[in-house]
């Protein structure tokens, strides 16, 4: 059985109307398009856009997935500056209070327990043997290297550039 929350009425009309109407009556009163008193005007240019919204299914489809997309990434960035900070509080309000050069170790760990956390969480994780197929036999993993070095390449060459010290061989004067 479906809860109410969950009601395809719900889920297809109700929330997608509401969100774009308040985006979009947002919008309206912060830009003062239709000048500062006019919240009447506003709120029906809100209402027909938001009508017109709801009523077309590809648009609907695009900002639910964005939303589920905006959500997750959320929760994850919660989690993440949640640990950070019990990790690297100041003195007085608990944690290690580690100078700045700890502070840098610690966040790069963290990205990557929590890159780590993100792919067992939503299976992706598929065991060593798969991650090493997937890097070296599938059809996908000259593709992925390829990028993967473009990448490489073009963080050398800024750091280069911008002679960041201890990267690529930068003086890291300026």
């Amino acid at each position: 059985m479906v809860n109410l929350l969950q009601n395809p009425v719900m889920t297809d009309f109700v929330y997608p109307f509401l969100l774009i109407f308040f985006i979009v009556f947002a919008i309206l009163e912060k830009t003062k398009l239709f000048g500062d008193s006019k919240k009447q005007i506003n709120a029906l240019v809100a209402l027909v856009i938001s009508l017109i919204f709801v009523s077309a299914i590809f648009p609907k489809i695009i900002v639910g997935n964005l939303m589920l997309f905006l959500v997750l990434a959320l929760v994850i960035a919660f989690v993440g500056l949640l640990i950070w900070g019990f990790l690297v509080g100041d003195a007085s309000g608990g944690g290690w209070a580690i100078g700045a050069k700890g502070k840098k170790w610690w966040a790069a760990v963290l990205i990557v327990v929590m890159i780590v956390a993100v792919v067992w969480a939503t299976g992706l994780y598929v065991g060593l043997e798969g991650v090493f197929d997937w890097l070296f036999n599938s059809k996908n993993s000259s593709a992925f290297w390829t990028n993967f070095f473009l990448v490489a390449f073009v963080v050398a060459a800024i750091a280069i550039v911008f002679g960041v010290k201890g990267l690529a061989g930068g003086d890291g004067k300026k």
